[in-house]
């Protein structure tokens, strides 16, 4: 299942508009903040599909039932890009434990082709646990998915969701190809991948934007 939030008119076309103005998007901080908010706002909607059971509270004049999440999911935040947005989720699942995963492009062919490099991850047992994958840009979904199969080495999670600010639709089939049981969370589909593979109309480089220019070594 995709859920895209654009369908819908909302006040998280307003965080993604600034998002992607080139004028706007110089201010870093502003940026780091949009992406967090769109965090807290998928945050919200991945919510009303996990397991909620009744618990009582006491309030000053007398006890009344309210749902409350069943578990906490795992969240798994795709450095370095995916931080702000990351924050975003956890301050909403606030007791969440966390796992982060170090997955980027490799160096691209003549033909603009790569390889996804994976060489950092940290995480609890994900076994039997809801994970929720959290990435500004799905592009390719090349990234994504190493990361699920190496998170997989450290239990099975019960269910897998993906967190998307932008989505490309190729990216979306790929995962959905290969990861049917997962479900995507975006705030938009964009047009297509370019020859780069990069997201068009995109926003430009998530990483870049929220934190400075990176040097290749």
């Amino acid at each position: 299942m995709t859920f895209n939030l654009s369908t819908q008119s909302s006040l998280a076309q307003v965080y993604l508009r600034e998002l992607r103005d080139v004028e706007i998007q110089k201010d870093r901080l502003r940026f780091r903040h949009n992406l967090e908010r769109l965090g807290q706002i998928l945050a919200y909607e991945i919510s009303k599909s996990l397991p909620f059971s009744h618990q009582e509270v006491q309030t000053p004049l007398e006890r009344t039932e309210i749902s409350m999440p069943s578990e906490q999911p795992v969240l798994s935040c795709i450095m370095r890009a995916g931080i702000p947005f990351f924050n975003g989720f956890l301050s909403y699942f606030d007791h969440s434990d966390c796992a982060f995963v170090g997955a980027y492009r490799g160096r691209h062919e003549k033909d603009f082709t790569f390889n996804v490099e994976l060489d950092y991850v940290a995480s609890p047992s994900l076994e039997g646990k809801t994970l929720i994958l959290i990435d500004p840009m799905l592009a390719t979904g090349k990234s994504l998915l190493k990361a699920v199969e190496a998170l997989r080495k450290l239990g099975e999670p019960s269910s897998i969701h993906i967190a998307a600010v932008i989505a490309s639709p190729e990216g979306i089939d790929w995962l959905e190809t290969r990861l049917p049981q997962a479900d995507i969370w975006t705030c938009a589909i964009d047009r297509e991948l370019n020859e780069h593979f990069y997201i068009v109309p995109g926003l430009g480089d998530a990483g870049d934007l929220a934190f400075g220019c990176k040097t290749e070594a």
